[in-house]
């Protein structure tokens, strides 16, 4: 579990294609003697699983399914990724509860000045359009946002000066793909929807 709140911005250092997979080295801030074999960090909301470490770097080993639901077939070395620890029993909860388990792919279609953030404008996927709501919570490259508006699959958000800064959505740009996770909420009320029509 993660909370959607970044705690540093990594880089691919290296991408090696690996059985139709794919492994991912790549560099962080984070004190790594702290983070053991087979711990979990998400990238870019993505739970991965470390499993090589140095002083300053950690190894992923990306599966066929991650790399069709996420934008992580698109890293290339030189990538900034954000990143997150996994929550410990007794931390701050500062986000939402956020699995790590991407749902897909948005597309950010508009990037504008709202004062003094940036307003985003992004395209949900079709199938997960019904569970973004106005004011609820959404994970986008593993940064915990409130959605500010949604009109059919459209959804807005804001990113603050803070945000901008301290993780890569300052750097994002129309067309670009983003990996969204809905709010664990939202998903099981949909589940027991189905069952009840």
């Amino acid at each position: 579990m993660f909370t959607g709140i970044i705690t540093d911005v990594g880089t691919v250092l290296r991408v090696e294609p690996k059985d139709g997979a794919a492994l991912y080295e790549i560099s962080t801030s984070f004190d790594l003697n702290k983070t053991a074999i087979g711990a979990s960090i998400a990238c870019n909301g993505v739970c991965l699983t470390v499993i090589e470490k140095t002083a300053k770097t950690f190894l992923v080993q990306v599966s066929n399914e991650t790399l069709d639901k996420t934008t992580l077939g698109a890293w290339r070395v030189g990538a900034k990724i954000n990143l997150e620890g996994a929550l410990k029993v007794g931390d701050e909860l500062g986000g939402h509860i956020v699995t790590g388990h991407v749902d897909g792919v948005a597309v950010l279609e508009s990037v504008t000045s709202d004062g003094g953030s940036t307003r985003m404008t992004l395209r949900a996927p079709d199938h997960l359009a019904p569970l973004i709501a106005a004011k609820g919570s959404v994970t986008l490259d593993g940064v915990s946002l409130t959605v500010n508006d949604v009109q059919g699959v459209r959804f807005g958000v804001n990113i603050i000066p803070h945000t901008q800064a301290a993780t890569t959505l300052g750097q994002m740009q129309a067309g670009q793909g983003m990996n969204i996770e809905a709010d664990m909420m939202a998903r099981y009320i949909a589940r027991q929807m189905e069952f009840k029509s």
